[in-house]
């Protein structure tokens, strides 16, 4: 793990310069071909995977397309992510129905997703501010985990061995978090969002429960959304977690705040496709409207600016990145398995 620094004063105009760099290099620019494709072959593979499952019928076999559907709903829910961003298109309008759309297809509320992401793009690994360090059943500083109490200590506790287990959850996690925030009209479009999460529950109960029998369909919902939230939470978990964490107050400039606290994954094209582009985390937190097939060619630029400048810049592979998650889970949460001391 990387210590922080704190910038001198001539630090401010790095990341000036390094924009300058991005920009002449032209990974500024959209990239409109690229997801057209993305999201014909995404749809495709959408409404192949349902006429599958109606062919298919009351069958068994069904649970090999519920796991095809998680990974389908990931790779909608990466071009919801990067409407947000306005990775897509220019103009707002534009990116937010793409956004909406994609939202609506997987059951998500695409507002309260802006939301929440922005305030982590803000201050990432912030206790304070970044909600994505901030869940209940988790702690990610040895402050957060000395304030558990009662079960969620206890899971706390053990949360290195718990992590995966957990990760099954997310997907009904992200479902629930949607509604509450449609629900207390947290989103600008709360009515247009209220009729597309009503629309997908619908939609998706009344396909699944004709085609197939009430013990096959619980089933199959089951491991399609518990293997859709471990795939999401693979995916954003190895980013962030166990990198150094912030407090309010630090004094780290823009460039050094979001390159010392990502991580990138190694792995080429497999890991571009499985991960949407998030494994250059660094590069799409310094320039997150960059479209997403620019990422890896912003990344040559960065890591050598960086090392040029004394920055520290993680990258690892993918299963490197997941124990040194669970390394920094274990030792934070290392004082709640320590036996009290008595009087």
């Amino acid at each position: 793990m990387t210590s922080l620094q704190a910038p001198e004063t001539s630090h401010g105009s790095d990341f000036a310069e390094l924009s300058r760099l991005i920009k002449d290099a032209g990974l500024l620019r959209r990239r409109r071909r690229y997801y057209a494709m993305r999201i014909a072959l995404n749809l495709a593979a959408f409404g192949g995977g349902w006429a599958a499952f109606a062919y298919l019928g009351d069958s068994w076999w069904q649970l090999f397309l519920a796991a095809f559907f998680a990974m389908v709903f990931a790779q909608l829910s990466f071009i919801g992510h990067d409407a947000g961003h306005k990775q897509i298109f220019r103009t707002r309008r534009a990116n937010d129905a793409t956004g909406l759309v994609h939202g609506g297809l997987t059951g998500l509320s695409y507002g309260w997703w802006i939301g929440t992401h922005a305030r982590h793009h803000a201050n990432p690994n912030n206790e304070d501010e970044d909600p994505d360090v901030d869940i209940a059943a988790l702690a990610f500083s040895r402050a957060q985990s000395s304030r558990k109490r009662g079960f969620l200590r206890w899971v706390a506790k053990y949360q290195a061995f718990l992590f995966f287990p957990l990760l099954l959850l997310e997907g009904l996690n992200l479902h629930v978090s949607s509604v509450k925030a449609v629900w207390r009209r947290d989103v600008r479009k709360h009515r247009l969002e209220s009729a597309l999460l009503i629309a997908h529950l619908l939609a998706y109960l009344a396909a699944v429960f004709i085609v197939l029998s009430p013990l096959t369909g619980i089933i199959f919902i089951l491991v399609h959304q518990f293997l859709w939230g471990l795939y999401m939470g693979c995916s954003f978990a190895p980013n962030h977690k166990g990198m150094e964490m912030l407090a309010t107050g630090h004094e780290l400039d823009f460039l050094r705040k979001q390159v010392l606290t990502s991580r990138n994954i190694r792995g080429g094209r497999v890991a571009d496709f499985a991960l949407g582009g998030l494994n250059y985390q660094i590069e799409h937190h310094l320039f997150p409207s960059m479209a997403r097939p620019n990422l890896k060619h912003a990344q040559v630029i960065v890591r050598e600016f960086c090392a040029g400048r004394g920055i520290a810049y993680a990258e690892c592979g993918w299963a490197r990145s997941y124990g040194y998650v669970l390394q920094h889970l274990h030792a934070v949460s290392t004082p709640l398995r320590r036996p009290e001391v008595t009087a």
